[in-house]
């Protein structure tokens, strides 16, 4: 039986991993599950502490484990620690001898990603979808996703990444979505910061602002230090004309660095070298 199915071991901790509740995910008894489901769970629950800001305690769990599972998860922490170096000889060398695991591929494929080396990520299948839309190519995305519909109907990373490709889609998949985070967010069970960032991100597009900022309160009441909400806080203000919180915000971001930086710098460098071409003209 898969484990991640609606009668598996593991459904409950899965889902509680994938919508962010990772407190509820690392609280998960695994004091009863079968031998052969042991390493999964110990793997979601260590990502599940890398996520909630532990990836030191993570690491140091691990650091005796030897297989690739287990190797997977030290480059992760590794890499969310900021030793991208050591992270990527990991990587390296899993790639070599075990890419076809499962958690090699999840956690390995983010690193090549998030350090820029996109066409290795891409032969990890598990983040084709993501790694696609990153790359602005939302027609081999939605292929991805359609493909995994085939077997997976109702797999709750499935419905996730169909409602990511959909963000990129606009129009009508706008709606659509939104109804995906929508439950993932407002029922008491699944609700997280993540979902809710998610929900008010469709409210947006939607042209909901209103709904769009209700969500995203409730984001920052629930974790007021959570980055992406604050980023997204960024974003909404601006568009809301809230200077004050937005200056706010901004403060913060730096204090903690975020890639919405990274981007905002490097548009308004382009913006000053085209100024630039104007003035120089009028001159």
């Amino acid at each position: 039986m898969d484990p991640f199915s609606a009668e598996g071991e593991l459904l409950t901790l899965y889902n509680a991993f994938h919508q962010g509740q990772y407190a509820t995910a690392l609280d998960f008894d695994t004091s009863s599950l079968s031998k052969s489901n042991s390493t999964p769970a110990r793997i979601l629950k260590l990502r599940a502490q890398i996520a909630s800001g532990d990836a030191r305690g993570a690491l140091a769990s691990i650091q005796n484990e030897n297989e690739p599972d287990f190797t997977a998860v030290q480059a992760f922490a590794q890499y969310t620690l900021g030793d991208t170096s050591t992270a990527t000889e990991h990587v390296e060398n899993l790639v070599e001898t075990a890419s076809d695991n499962a958690t090699v591929q999840i956690l390995c494929g983010t690193i090549l990603q998030g350090t820029g080396r996109t066409e290795e990520a891409l032969s990890l299948i598990t983040l084709t979808t993501q790694i696609h839309l990153s790359q602005n190519r939302t027609d081999l995305a939605l292929k991805e996703v359609s493909a995994a519909r085939k077997w997976a109907q109702d797999n709750l990373l499935v419905n996730i990444a169909e409602a990511w490709a959909g963000m990129r889609v606009g129009g009508e998949s706008y709606q659509s979505a939104f109804y995906v985070f929508e439950e993932l967010a407002q029922t008491p069970s699944t609700t997280a910061p993540k979902s809710l960032i998610s929900q008010s991100l469709a409210e947006l597009h939607l042209g909901r602002l209103p709904e769009a900022e209700a969500a995203l309160s409730q984001a920052l009441e629930k974790e007021p230090r959570d980055i992406e909400a604050v980023a997204n806080a960024v974003v909404l203000g601006t568009i809301m004309g809230k200077r004050a919180e937005v200056e706010e915000r901004m403060a913060e971001l730096k204090g903690r660095g975020h890639p919405l930086l990274e981007d905002l710098e490097e548009k308004g460098k382009a913006f000053d070298v085209a100024a630039a071409k104007y003035a120089a003209r009028a001159a």
